[in-house]
């Protein structure tokens, strides 16, 4: 039966808190560097690259609470670390106004917890969910997730924005800390009780836990496993690949104004939601009669953001009469049908294999996903300089990117293929089959 929609709720909501505190260190902290501080844009970058490094753990974050153990004592204990890296990292900042030196060894020790705290709470809660969801609720289920993590991005940098002018380095650390602390209480609230007590209630038999190499080892020598992780990489280096160049594509040759090219990222964020909630809907109502449903939309969504960037990459060459608003708002329903697609599949495909591997599953492919963000956005800005001093032009250069990233997404569409099942992306996964009636109990 699996979790009810209230309790899935519950769970989004600490992906809300953990989304509220995130936001803070790679938007507001950033902009505090680069603009009242005048340090080099590469400061952030390094920073929030290093918490990208750290989530390089998730496997080991995710097989702490295999074996039978429970999950919401990491959650809640990542939850933790998040918050106090995330007012350690505004106090390095404000000490950055003090002792450049001392300030950014502080930001580092800082955003290390960050990632730490990140890869801790947010592997353990997919397997969470993965593990006790049923399959029609599945594609619903990621796509709040996500949708929630968007809004605590949209509330915590609305709310915050207007407590932090007029801007002092006192002022960025108690408002950092007051987001970080009513983020952590809405965390630890939400999933209180969802999970049950022990975890004799959650498996019918607790396995002993083996060592961290041996059960790594044995997820990476399941073949589905490999190859998922595969195009969780590719996917997501191809997803993240566009978010520092598109604006300034729309800027250099539509000779759009920053409020423009702002409202314009707004508009391909409008069709991510929009993507996300049809899958939602397709899910709900026909998964049990498409088996492969979310592996169809993972193809499709692939495909549709390779068209779409390969129509921006036409663009450079010929930007009169171009339907911009509209090929970006293809761009992201393109983006957010696979993205919701993918972490469904993600969720399903956890319960495969060998029995009490989920949470090291979910962290290898978190782990994937970390990297292709960190890697993805650094690699399309580091693209454009190269093809600019190539071909001499800014404007072919960012069709050149925009190309090699259809490219990606069209290697993406070929690897979901071969990557998710049909009866994988339906069947319920092994540990919830036997514990979901207990879950819900709880």
């Amino acid at each position: 039966m699996g979790l009810s929609w209230l309790q899935i709720v519950r769970l989004a909501l600490v992906q809300t808190a953990l989304g509220a505190m995130v936001v803070l260190t790679t938007a507001t902290l950033n902009r505090v560097m680069v603009v009242e501080l005048a340090l080099p844009a590469m400061l952030p970058g390094a920073l929030v690259a290093l918490h990208y490094a750290v989530q390089m753990l998730r496997p080991r974050f995710g097989h702490g609470a295999d074996g039978g153990r429970r999950r919401t004592p990491w959650i809640i204990g990542g939850m933790v670390v998040l918050a106090v890296g995330t007012v350690g990292a505004s106090a390095a900042t404000a000490l950055m106004s003090v002792s450049t030196l001392a300030g950014t060894m502080a930001a580092a020790f800082a955003f290390l917890l960050i990632g730490a705290g990140v890869g801790a709470a947010g592997t353990n809660l997919l397997t969470l969910v993965a593990t006790s969801v049923a399959p029609d609720r599945r594609a619903p289920a990621a796509t709040l997730i996500w949708i929630m993590m968007i809004a605590g991005f949209a509330v915590t940098t609305g709310a915050a924005g207007g407590f932090l002018d007029p801007y002092s380095p006192l002022r960025l650390v108690v408002v950092t800390a007051v987001v970080a602390g009513a983020a952590l209480v809405l965390a630890v609230a939400a999933v209180q009780g969802i999970e049950p007590a022990s975890p004799a209630a959650r498996l019918n038999e607790p396995q002993a836990r083996p060592a961290f190499r041996q059960a790594f080892g044995e997820v990476w020598r399941e073949r589905q496993t490999r190859r998922f992780t595969i195009f969780v990489f590719v996917s997501m280096l191809a997803y993240s690949a566009q978010d520092l160049i598109l604006e300034p594509f729309a800027g250099l040759v539509f000779a759009m104004t920053p409020g423009g090219t702002t409202r314009l990222s707004s508009v391909q964020h409008g069709g991510v939601v929009i993507g996300m909630v049809l899958v939602a809907l397709a899910g709900a109502l026909l998964s049990r009669r498409f088996p492969g449903l979310l592996r169809g939309f993972c193809v499709l969504g692939c495909v549709g953001s390779a068209a779409s960037l390969a129509m921006l990459a036409t663009a450079s060459g010929a930007p009169d009469g171009f339907p911009l608003h509209e090929t970006v708002f293809a761009l992201g329903v393109s983006n957010g049908v696979f993205a919701v697609a993918a972490i469904g599949s993600m969720m399903a495909l956890a319960g495969d294999g060998k029995k009490a591997r989920e949470g090291v599953r979910m962290g290898l492919w978190g782990a994937a996903q970390a990297i292709a963000f960190g890697a993805g956005g650094f690699a399309g800005t580091v693209l454009v300089d190269a093809a600019t001093a190539i071909v001499g032009r800014s404007d072919a250069a960012y069709g050149i990117v925009f190309g090699l990233e259809a490219i990606l997404f069209l290697i993406s569409a070929a690897l979901a293929l071969g990557a998710i099942s049909v009866a994988g992306s339906h069947r319920v996964p092994k540990a919830a089959s036997a514990g979901n009636d207990r879950a819900v109990a709880a």
